[in-house]
This record gives C-alpha cells, sequence and structure tokens, in this order.
C-alpha cells in the first residue's frame, strides 16, 4: 500500500490564494506521486472565513477525491486549525503550509527526502532572510528568538516557520498535548524528535494581504512566554525583593539622618514620584501574575479547542 502524505493547510479568507495554490500542490504532488510512489490528500481548514473561501473548497472537493475541507463554527486562529488538521488527517507523513504560498509547496519533496531517505523524524522550513518585512517587525522577531531561549528550557529557531513535513509518531506526540493556549512552535520543539531544518528566503504574498498584524504578532510572542517559561514570574518575585530591600536602605537613611543631624525630610513632588514608580511598578508584577492565571483559567475549563460546523473528509478519516 502506498504511503499517503496528508497537507494540512489553514484557510481565513484565502479566496484570492486558493486557485493558484490549488495549482501549486496539483503540479508539486503529481511529481512526488510519480518519483517516491506516493499518494496525496489535502485537507485544508477554513477558520471561519466572510469571503467566498468554504465556497471555493466546496467545489475544489467535487472536481478532486484527494481534497477534503473542514470549516469551523468560526475564527478559531490557525494554532486550532492545525490541530484539527492533525486529528483529522490519513496520512502516514504530514505537512503543515499556508495557502498564500509564502510556504513554497516546491520544497515538500525535500522534506519528503529527509525522512523517508534521511532517517529524520521531522523536516521543517526556517526563513535565511527577512528580506520584505518591515525593519521593525523584523526586528522584535530577532529579539524575541533571543530572549525565549535564554528565559526558556525549550529552545525555538531563530526564523523557524510552521511549514514542516512529520511523521504520523511526531503528530499523535503533539496530540497528546491538548492544551487550549497554543504555540506550535513551542510545542513542536517541546516534543523533540530527530529535525532537519532547510534554509529558504523569504516569500512574499502572491495574492491579498496578510492576517498577522504587529499587534497580532505581539500577543501570540506572549503566549509562547506564557507557555514556554516560568521566568516573568520570578522576574516579579526578584522585583518585589529588591524594592524592598532599596525601601528598607532609604528609611535607614531617612531615620539617621533625621534624628542624628536634623535634616527635614524630602518634599512633596520626591514622595509622589516614589509612589508612582513603586506603584507602577506592582502593577506591572499584578499584570504578570495575571497573565498565567488568566490562561490557567482558559485551560481549566476545558472548553474544546475547535468545533466544526461542516466537513468534508474521507473515509478513512471518518473512521
Amino acid at each position: 500500500m502506498k504511503p499517503i502524505i496528508s497537507l494540512i493547510i489553514p484557510c481565513f479568507n484565502e479566496e484570492e490564494s486558493l486557485l493558484p495554490l490549488y495549482k501549486e500542490i496539483c503540479s508539486v504532488s503529481a511529481s512526488m506521486e510519480e518519483k517516491y510512489g506516493v499518494d496525496f490528500e489535502f485537507l485544508l481548514v477554513n477558520d471561519g472565513s466572510t469571503d467566498k473561501t468554504l465556497e471555493i473548497l466546496r467545489e475544489l472537493s467535487c472536481k478532486d477525491d484527494r481534497l477534503h475541507y473542514i470549516s469551523l463554527s468560526r475564527n478559531f486562529g490557525k494554532e486550532s486549525c492545525i490541530f484539527a488538521g492533525f486529528e483529522n488527517c490519513a496520512g502516514d507523513y504530514i505537512a503543515v503550509l499556508d495557502a498564500d504560498l509564502q510556504h513554497p509547496p516546491s520544497m515538500l519533496a525535500q522534506m519528503y527526502e529527509g525522512i523517508a531517505n534521511e532517517g529524520y523524524d521531522c523536516v521543517s522550513a526556517r526563513r535565511s532572510s527577512r528580506a520584505g518585512e518591515p525593519i521593525i517587525r523584523s526586528f522584535f522577531a530577532r529579539s524575541f528568538y533571543r530572549m525565549i531561549n535564554k528565559i526558556s528550557r525549550t529552545k525555538m529557531v531563530n526564523g523557524a516557520t510552521d511549514f514542516s513535513m512529520m511523521t504520523r509518531q511526531v503528530v499523535d506526540a503533539i496530540l497528546t498535548m491538548p492544551e487550549y493556549n497554543r504555540f506550535s512552535k513551542g510545542i513542536y520543539s517541546w516534543v523533540g524528535f530527530n529535525t532537519k531544518w532547510l534554509h529558504y528566503k523569504n516569500v512574499e504574498r502572491a495574492h491579498g494581504s496578510t492576517k498577522w498584524s504587529f499587534s497580532k504578532l505581539f500577543i501570540y510572542s506572549l503566549e509562547g512566554i506564557i507557555s514556554f517559561s516560568t521566568a516573568p514570574l520570578i522576574i516579579a518575585s526578584v522585583l518585589g525583593i529588591l524594592f524592598f530591600l532599596i525601601s528598607l536602605i532609604i528609611i535607614i537613611y531617612i531615620v539617621i539622618e533625621t534624628f542624628f543631624y536634623g535634616t527635614p525630610g524630602s518634599g512633596y513632588a520626591t514622595i509622589v514620584c516614589a509612589i508612582f514608580f513603586i506603584g507602577g511598578i506592582q502593577l506591572f508584577c499584578t499584570g504578570i501574575l495575571g497573565q498565567y492565571l488568566a490562561k490557567t483559567y482558559l485551560e481549566v475549563k476545558r472548553r474544546p479547542i475547535y468545533l466544526i460546523k461542516e466537513s468534508k473528509l474521507s473515509e478513512k478519516q471518518k473512521s
């Protein structure tokens, strides 16, 4: 029986990209089927799109038996789409790529060879440059990776993307982590396994505009820090101890200055500045605690990671 490669493709308002994407993956899959003797399935996950994405998926699935889709009940986010794909795919090898063609499907052959011929469990793509990205965005992205690798035991590769191919064993390991707050780059690193990295130059979107604004990326980076490091809690504790010692030194200084030298206390402005400064530090530390508490709150409610409104899956997937 031929091995199956499942392509999991999250889609959110990608009506302009779907047909060029379909043409590209059909070309690549035809070449790989002939060269390696494999079969393909295309599993596209519609993340509550408001354009004609679902309509196009229905049409394509009627024309091509290899193409299946899942349509979520609302926008759950890319991480939920990937998890939904993992739970519903039928492949022996599973690849994740974006619908906007920023992840070149032509790299799938190299990924498959890395697993089938070189013995790797996972082959992932890593951007060798960030050409085309805004300078500020690139700066903060590099800064994030430097910081997360210093404060977390789970090491993450700078420039790593979600574009990967992995064995069924790796996917099954990821599925044992049904956490609600998901950060795939960290999860892929945490489960371990033997990973090969392929370098490629950054590719700009062929159609449409990015769904990842700077604010969304910032929130996503916080997700990664909170999910894979407790360092912010330690920082809050250290700041508390530090300011206690500073205040103790200041109290001793004021007592000595007042009783032994008769110097009057500091003025109103100094006191107000001190109150605002210490108050800001307290709110900062409270915010850190609040973030961890919020994530814990979401986890203990045990809500599903995604809900399916409509789907067309293969018989193997349904079973």
